[in-house]
């Protein structure tokens, strides 16, 4: 059976189907594989029997995966790959870097450090494998215009790299809203393919669903939206094999009379689905203190780094 690689390619799916699909965040086989005949009634105002064949069809195309041994799941897990942050004491928090086919959120305040890791990220992929790199080159999906290419010559310069060359092997793109932001992202698969690439930071992953979204009326919305960016972002850490390293922002919460009253963005859909949650803040002397809030097999600890001219170090 020949490979259905476009929406069109599925039966019962016609141009003007799947553009509402593709439109509503469903631009792959896969997507579709993994929907709920509710969701395709809903956005593509198809019966849901139709929808139900569709996803039955879909299924049947894609490579969603199955069940695996645990020993199984034990082998794969051995060819995860790390990238070190520059800073041994957060690579140790973390169980020794930044690894590949998980999802890693760092929140906090602005100036906590987030973009700083997620461009130290950038250049550190580039590393040889025995320097804490996996020899590969990024792509930087910016929301919030944070990338700076001066940023990436100072560090590639503090970890003794060609920064000319560094530059080029770092892919970047202006997301400009939620819709554009999904796009783009769906997009990346297209490019880790042709390339070798082992990295993709979005900074930040929430600042445009928040932006868009406001109040308690949009809230469901938005946090559908999210879920369905969260996979995608899931599927493309698992499936390629390589880090998804997202930044958000955070609120205060108002009825917090005792301790940090400091939350995330995103609430349980976001908190449930990170791998590995790292919560960043100042402190004095030009310290940054990561905090890993949650992981699925490592302790709540704490880790001090510096944001020096070189980029993130120990002292």
């Amino acid at each position: 059976m020949e490979k259905i690689k476009d929406l069109e390619g599925l039966p019962g799916i016609g141009p003007k189907t799947a553009e509402k699909l593709r439109e509503a965040g469903f631009r792959t086989v896969e997507s579709i594989a993994v929907a709920s005949p509710k969701e395709l009634f809903e956005i593509a105002e198809i019966g849901e029997s139709s929808a139900s064949k569709i996803i039955e069809a879909a299924r049947e195309a894609a490579d969603v995966g199955g069940f695996l041994t645990a020993n199984e799941l034990l082998e794969k897990r051995k060819f995860i790959g790390r990238i070190t942050s520059g800073s041994k004491r957060l690579d140790e928090l973390i169980a020794g870097g930044f690894e590949s086919q998980a999802i890693i959120e760092a929140f906090g305040e602005f100036g906590s450090g987030k973009s700083q890791i997620g461009h130290q990220l950038c250049v550190n992929v580039q590393l040889p494998i025995e320097k804490g790199g996996l020899d590969a080159g990024a792509i930087f999906i910016d929301t919030e215009s944070t990338f700076r290419p001066e940023r990436i010559i100072q560090m590639a310069k503090g970890v003794g790299l060609d920064p000319t060359e560094v530059l080029s092997k770092i892919r970047v793109a202006r997301a400009f809203n939620s819709d554009h932001q999904m796009l783009l992202t769906e997009k990346t698969v297209d490019l880790i393919e042709a390339e070798k690439i082992k990295l993709l930071v979005v900074d930040s992953l929430t600042s445009s669903f928040r932006s868009e979204y406001v109040g308690r009326g949009t809230l469901a919305e938005r946090q559908q939206k999210l879920a369905r960016h969260l996979r995608t972002l899931h599927s493309i850490a698992s499936n390629q094999d390589i880090c998804v390293f997202v930044t958000n922002q955070v609120s205060a919460k108002p009825d917090a009379f005792f301790g940090d009253p400091t939350r995330p963005i995103g609430g349980h859909i976001l908190g449930h689905s990170s791998t590995i949650r790292l919560y960043l803040r100042k402190a004095k002397g030009g310290q940054r203190i990561a905090r890993l809030v949650d992981s699925p097999n490592l302790p709540e600890g704490e880790a001090i780094f510096f944001v020096t001219e070189n980029g993130i170090e120990d002292k």
